[in-house]
């Protein structure tokens, strides 16, 4: 079964990400994409993350794929106009790359190259619309294609928005225009996600909570400071505060998170920031 169709079987799904290199050398993030293989049901890969230059997503999604991996394509409207960003559709459909995660993008004053010049030629609802038009045949001027994609389409939400109102309205959106499947950002409180699981019941899309590796306190503080609608609950920073073995504590609490969010969603996915080795450590913990 391909991943699409294991989303519409009702399986429960388990996802993690590999980040691209900055430079040519992909050996490490295929032998780390290796050691869940058989673990997980795809593999996202992230599409120049914070803003940062690296290789891009397509070409380690192809990579992925001749290994027998299913890759889901990360795709942000922070570089391209609509042109390129069709145009990168259509290049995905013709590497046998179905899965396709779009979403807005960090900014680029966040990055490595702060100077460079933003497209956001699209919003996020407006890339599933054009996804699902060029699905239909036709680009987003009505121009009929010769040859026609298909695709499982995602998007992101983020669970501890506040005000929540908003992030469900864009999450209503994004269900109309195409969202097959939405992964979440960090979770790390589960009254908070039990409180968004029961506004967002009305939708019938499957929602993947995010797992976030804590690497210290100082991770969490800064987290709750910065990352918009993250919050650290104080017990659990007080966890890896006290913990002599920050990695192994960080592998119990992420274990523990999941077995509690696993009756409230149809899947998790996991983001290791790169401690993508530690990943079967955390599956083996949560009993996936």
């Amino acid at each position: 079964m391909t991943f699409c169709d294991k989303i519409r079987a009702g399986k429960f799904i388990v996802t993690s990400e590999i980040g691209p290199p900055k430079g040519t050398d992909v050996k490490e993030i295929l032998d780390d994409a290796e050691l869940i293989k058989n673990r997980v049901d795809a593999i996202n890969v992230t599409d120049l993350q914070s803003s940062v230059m690296k290789v891009g997503s397509l070409a380690v999604c192809r990579l992925l794929k001749e290994r027998g991996i299913e890759p889901i394509f990360q795709m942000t409207c922070r570089d391209r106009n609509r042109l390129a960003l069709q145009s990168d559709l259509l290049s995905a459909s013709v590497l046998g790359i179905e899965n396709v995660l779009l979403l807005t993008g960090d900014y680029p004053t966040l990055g490595d190259h702060p100077e460079a010049k933003p497209v956001f030629d699209l919003g996020s609802v407006q890339l599933l619309e054009a996804a699902k038009m060029l699905e239909s045949g036709k680009d987003m001027k009505g121009n009929a294609l010769k040859g026609t994609p298909k695709f499982c389409l995602g998007a992101v939400v983020n669970p501890g928005a506040d005000p929540l109102e908003p992030e469900i309205i864009k999450m209503e959106q994004k269900v109309e225009a195409g969202a097959e499947f939405f992964q979440t950002q960090a979770v790390y409180d589960v009254e908070l996600f039990k409180t968004f699981v029961n506004a967002t019941k009305h939708l019938k899309v499957p929602v993947f909570a995010g797992i976030v590796l804590l690497k210290s306190a100082g991770m969490a503080r800064y987290m709750n400071k910065n990352v918009a609608g993250v919050f650290v609950p104080d017990d659990i920073i007080k966890e890896m505060e006290a913990a002599k073995e920050k990695a192994a504590a960080s592998i119990v609490m992420a274990g523990r998170l999941i077995r509690e969010l696993r009756p409230l969603c149809r899947g998790i996915h996991i983001m290791p920031i790169g401690w993508d080795k530690k990943v079967p450590q955390v599956l083996d913990a949560a009993g996936l």
